[in-house]
């Protein structure tokens, strides 16, 4: 069981875990055992909110297909355990990150001692380069 919020939960029949072997350095423990996670979640078929599924196909994830699947490959740990508990807590974060609004943004105004400064200095420099010109008699 998942769990990714207080109301909502995943069961573990709806994820699909593979050993596979990992990839990389790591002598030869590499080529005689499958260490490596493949997490497989169909988001369409899965048990969560109409809301959530929805934010999730929004997403413009590379880890999610274009049939609606998430993929996640776990290879980062030599124990299979671990790399089956990495997966796992990355599925949660992803479907966690998808439910996020985010607040929308109020474009704040300048200060009118803002603006007064900016048009001084403009002023200034203005003379400033005034002066530099040659003086036509």
């Amino acid at each position: 069981m998942l769990k990714i919020s207080e109301q909502v939960s995943l069961s573990d029949d709806e994820i699909e875990m593979h050993a596979i072997r990992a990839q990389g350095a790591g002598g030869q423990n590499v080529n005689k055992v499958s260490s490596a996670v493949h997490l497989r979640f169909d988001i369409r078929a899965s048990s969560l909110p109409e809301t959530y599924k929805e934010r999730l196909l929004q997403l413009n994830d590379r880890r999610i297909s274009t049939e609606g699947i998430i993929i996640i490959k776990a290879q980062q740990f030599r124990s299979q355990e671990k790399n089956k508990t990495d997966a796992l807590s990355r599925l949660q974060e992803l479907i966690r990150a998808a439910i996020i609004v985010a607040k929308k943004r109020k474009p704040s105004r300048q200060s009118r001692a803002s603006i007064k400064r900016r048009l001084e200095s403009k002023n200034k420099r203005s003379r400033l380069k005034t002066l530099r010109k040659k003086v036509v008699e």
